[in-house]
């Protein structure tokens, strides 16, 4: 279920700032057109930590009956609470979500005994798949590999992890380590080429909110072993790969959804447009690749 090309998308805004639901339904029917092999909502990229809990259920619904069983949704539940984690996890799983995306716990920098019981406690809540998310530059913590493995062991339905920590090594460690039939997936666009090459699974992307096909065919390739194709692709891209986080994502990956007209450029406080000059470089990125 966890391979390829799976994009961690936006949550688009009305000019009041409410959920438009008409655009967030119009761009998970874009990427399933488009081929895409899951789709994450209520991550970074959904601006998560900004959603009331109302909303971060709503979102989830309407992603859930927009996708129509067609792909595998992976609702974003995690938290630096345990309990609100496993809350909203249950809710997820009741409404629908295929597995959830748990994000290791931050700002309260839990000790690796913290982590585990953490994810224990929300593995033990539910029976649907989880994927961890390790991603030190944003919680200030990071899931070392025997953890990891660790929680693999114990438990089941602790069938992968979303690798944003930027530490290739560890990756690799990762990769050795767990079971053959743990998926390792990318949470950098530009390292996914680099970690399927060492056996990592896929992605779970940014740049496939803006170019979906294009990220399912480089993953496509490397799962099938074709190295020349997705190295090609991933060079083509990779200009739009460090574009979309010359400002805090997800600002740049809805400024490029916007100028394709696919959302209104809304976002919620403290995250705010881009600068003129920032906007400037994008915007010509998108046109030299012709996405806009």
């Amino acid at each position: 279920m966890f391979k390829g090309a799976m994009t961690a998308i936006v949550t688009p805004f009305t000019e009041k700032g409410n959920i438009d639901e008409g655009a967030l339904r119009r761009l998970v029917e874009f990427q399933i057109k488009n081929k895409i092999s899951g789709i994450v909502p209520c991550g970074t990229t959904g601006e998560s930590p900004t959603l009331d809990y109302g909303e971060h259920e709503k979102v989830i619904e309407i992603v859930i009956d927009a996708a129509k069983g067609k792909v595998p949704v992976i609702a974003g539940t995690g938290s630096n609470s345990t309990r609100e984690a496993v809350e909203m996890t249950r809710k997820a799983a009741d409404a629908g979500a295929d597995a959830s995306l748990q994000v290791c716990p931050y700002y309260n920098k839990p000790t690796q005994e913290g982590l585990h019981r953490h994810f224990s406690e929300v593995a033990n809540s539910v029976d649907n798949p989880i994927i961890i998310y390790n991603i030190h530059g944003r919680t200030g913590i990071n899931m070392e590999t025997a953890t990891l493995a660790r929680l693999a062991k114990e438990h089941s339905n602790i069938v992968g992890v979303k690798e944003a920590s930027g530490n290739v090594a560890q990756m690799m460690d990762v990769i050795s380590t767990l079971p053959k039939n743990f998926c390792v997936l990318s949470g950098d666009d530009n390292l996914t080429l680099p970690l399927m090459a060492l056996g990592g699974k896929g992605v779970i992307s940014v740049a496939s909110n803006i170019v979906p096909k294009e990220m399912h065919d480089l993953a496509e390739f490397a799962l099938n072993g074709n190295f020349e194709k997705a190295t090609a692709i991933h060079y083509r891209l990779l200009p739009l790969f460090k574009g979309i986080f010359i400002e805090t994502n997800p600002i740049p990956v809805k400024a490029a959804l916007a100028m394709k007209g696919m959302i209104k450029e809304v976002y919620r406080l403290p995250l705010c447009e881009m600068k003129a000059e920032n906007r400037e470089k994008l915007r010509q990125i998108l046109k030299d690749l012709k996405i806009v």
